[in-house]
């Protein structure tokens, strides 16, 4: 008896280098009872086993929201230590993003041919590393080198990470599995304000082995180095993704994993796992582990990654591709520049409160203020830290936090393509709000909607990427699908000290198109919600 083809398998045919398996070899494999991916991972169930996977992904999602706005908080304090300019500090907000934009191939190819679980641990020792080195910074130059290198590494573990925990769910929760993903994300960004209001303000000044000289937001960056260190060492100790096993023939491995979380999550033994065989959707190669390393070091290598790359870049795929990374790059140019200036307007806020004796003012007039270093009259630099910007910087990520949740009760109700569609026009007129805010607490509010609406929907078009593309091709989509939203985010950071010298409307109304633009494009998206994994 023949099982019924996927949903959306048809996008493969033909190319080999996806390593999917036609209609006449999966009638082959099931005529014996074998049963395919989504059938497997279903009989596993949800319980003991995900809620682990939850747990260790705080870490590993704080690494990535860590590498890319720790500097956010870190340029209004070191501002004087550094002597840094607004465009120095648009470069260090833009700089992790070049680095991630350089590595998306490459940390693409090499997760879906060597492994998730390889890439996660391996990517999260080498971060924690470029964190380290980024806090012993001493000047403009090192700090911007040590950030380019750490977005040059956190970009593979984001990718794996989104795939990883994609690949250990059934359709049912994949998707409320990457609001998840989101809810974590807004929890570091919680996280990191509340570690800024405590560690910033302190009078910080050592001096480690006669050369180091260490500020507080140097010790910020330092316990910033926290979170990819636990991520490295709890992913060296997981199994690797059964899908990824199963779409490079590895159909043993792939069982014996599955079998173990169906253990964890119902409590039974191995043994009374209802699956029995799977489909091979490859068939392994004779000495297959020692061909990989004859062609590590050899051009053989470029070759089949070319092969492997090349389906995205060619119909039926290529219009996907475009669409989805078109989406990306306007969502996080606008979303990532806002999110990421916002520490900077809170300051500029609360400078004017400051020198007016706690006035406030619309935004516009209040962001007058906005200087490269905050400079008294005897030409001495100082920052005015007040906790009162953080304590703002909380509460957008609290409300993008409930957001999330929100979102995650009503993704599968409404489909990721409505809700992409409405986030968009919501955040976008949000985005034209602000021009018009007439005092600090009605800009505090606007934001919030901004960054909580924006948040959101790039994890929806991400879940979305997922359910599109092949296994052999997925986390290389996620990756060149984020470096097309990071070259949107380098550019609107580049751009953004710019457009705040034209006047206070073009930043704002930057930003607010480029969302309804997201609204708009996300109309092309096809259907996706509750389609089975290719």
């Amino acid at each position: 008896m023949y099982k019924k083809e996927h949903p959306g398998s048809e996008v493969s045919v033909g190319f080999e280098s996806i390593n999917r398996i036609t209609f006449k070899e999966k009638c082959q494999n099931t005529e014996i009872g074998a049963s395919d991916f989504e059938e497997a991972i279903s009989a596993t169930k949800f319980g003991k086993f995900n809620l682990l996977l939850i747990l260790i992904a705080i870490p590993s999602g704080w690494s990535s929201i860590f590498e890319t706005t720790t500097m956010s908080y870190v340029f209004p304090a070191a501002q004087c230590d550094l002597n840094l300019s607004l465009g120095d500090k648009g470069l260090l907000n833009a700089v992790t993003y070049i680095g991630m934009i350089s590595s998306a191939f490459v940390w693409g190819y090499l997760c879906d041919t060597l492994g998730r679980k390889k890439l996660l641990y391996i990517g999260f020792f080498l971060d924690t590393l470029f964190v380290l080195m980024s806090s012993l910074s001493q000047t403009f130059t090192l700090l911007m080198v040590s950030k380019f290198l750490g977005g040059f590494i956190i970009n593979g573990p984001f990718a794996a990470l989104t795939c990883y925990l994609s690949e250990f769910h059934c359709a049912k929760y994949r998707a409320r599995v990457q609001m998840v993903l989101g809810i974590i994300f807004s929890a570091g960004t919680i996280c990191l304000p509340l570690l800024a209001a405590v560690i910033l303000p302190e009078e910080i000044d050592v001096v480690l082995f006669g050369y180091f000289r260490m500020h507080s937001w140097n010790i910020l960056l330092l316990v910033s180095s926290v979170p990819p260190l636990l991520g490295g060492i709890v992913f060296f100790f997981l199994p690797e993704s059964p899908k990824f096993l199963m779409s490079i023939g590895r159909n043993e491995e792939a069982m014996k994993v599955m079998q173990k979380v169906y253990t964890l999550n119902t409590g039974k033994p191995a043994e009374t796992y209802p699956i029995k065989k799977l489909i091979e959707e490859r068939k392994p190669k004779e000495n297959d582990a020692e061909v990989e390393v004859v062609e590590t070091n050899s051009k053989k290598t470029f070759s089949r990654g070319f092969s492997q790359v090349k389906p995205l870049f060619i119909p039926p795929l290529l219009q996907k591709i475009l669409l989805v990374c078109l989406l990306q790059m306007m969502q996080m140019m606008s979303l990532n520049t806002l999110r990421l200036w916002l520490p900077q307007l809170f300051q500029a806020i609360n400078d004017y409160e400051y020198y007016n004796n706690g006035t406030s003012a619309d935004l516009c007039t209040m962001l007058e203020t906005i200087r490269p270093k905050n400079v008294t009259t005897s030409g001495e630099c100082v920052v005015n830290t007040n906790i009162k910007v953080y304590v703002n910087a909380m509460i957008v990520s609290t409300v993008t936090l409930l957001g999330y949740i929100v979102a995650g009760s009503l993704i599968n109700y409404l489909g990721k393509k409505k809700l992409i569609f409405i986030m968009g026009m919501a955040s976008g007129l949000s985005g034209y709000g602000m021009y018009f805010a007439q005092s600090s607490g009605v800009t505090l509010a606007i934001a919030s909607i901004f960054i909580g609406l924006g948040s959101i929907s790039i994890n929806v078009i991400l879940s979305v990427v997922v359910d599109l593309f092949p296994t052999s091709l997925r986390t290389m989509t996620v990756s060149v699908t984020m470096m097309s939203g990071r070259m949107g985010a380098m550019s609107g950071n580049l751009v953004f000290p710019s457009l705040l010298k034209l006047g206070c409307a073009p930043p704002f109304f930057t930003v607010g198109t480029g969302m309804l633009g997201v609204a708009i494009v996300s109309l092309l998206l096809p259907n996706t919600d509750m389609k089975s994994l290719q």
